[in-house]
């Protein structure tokens, strides 16, 4: 992690962000084994950067937050490639989501994470994970429920290791993580996390396109 002499250094954009992520992750430089997968948009400018440094295959691995209805920032859950769908009970609880009401949202998400895939791969196969150390990439995590999808959808596939990698998330979203990943790699991890995009002085959206190209460059 670099410093700066008042603290950590925000990262300049998700380049920035991936090419620092990656030297956290020198243990897996070079290693047959390997594959990253970039969660879209934001994550795969990252995993990209990884990839590289690493000298690993990179894939996309398509996974939708379920926002809810009024305030679509916070997670009430996630579902992934592969069906696989995550519930944060709590959030649920705690704002009285009617069950027809999830069910809404994740229809609507189930769309467009099918047209996402369509879109970044096309006809090409996903890359094959069983018996392989899988680093699931995202640009950060703040409830960490899409990851958490992410990682249950990856498991599935039967690898050997899965790696949760970000370049910043709360530090109890981290935690928590280590109850579903072998390892759990947060370059910054601070304790007063108010938002992802608070830690890059350049949070744009990510387009298909730029996705596109990190897949294909």
């Amino acid at each position: 992690m670099t410093e700066a002499a008042d603290g950590p250094r925000l990262y300049r954009d998700r380049v920035d962000a991936g090419v620092r992520l990656a030297e956290s992750l020198s243990a897996y430089a070079n290693r047959p084994d390997v594959v990253v997968l970039g969660l879209p948009r934001g994550g795969v400018p990252v995993a990209a950067q990884v990839a590289r440094a690493l000298r690993a295959p990179l894939d996309v691995f398509c996974v939708r937050k379920l926002g809810v209805p009024g305030d679509e920032e916070l997670a009430m859950g996630a579902i992934a490639t592969g069906g696989v769908v995550v519930v944060n009970d709590r959030v649920v609880s705690e704002l009285g989501v009617p069950e027809h009401m999830l069910a809404g949202v994740a229809a609507a998400e189930r769309e467009e994470l099918e047209r996402q895939e369509r879109a970044y791969r096309g006809d090409r196969a996903p890359a094959p994970l069983a018996g392989r150390t899988v680093l699931v990439v995202d640009d950060g995590l703040a409830t960490g429920a899409t990851m958490r999808a992410a990682v249950q959808a990856v498991r599935a596939a039967g690898p050997s290791r899965v790696v949760v990698a970000v370049p910043v998330a709360a530090a109890e979203t981290c935690r928590s993580l280590a109850a579903d990943a072998d390892e759990v790699v947060c370059a910054l991890a601070p304790e007063d996390f108010r938002s992802v995009g608070g830690w890059y002085e350049d949070f744009s959206s990510t387009s298909d396109d730029e996705v596109r190209r990190c897949l294909t460059s």
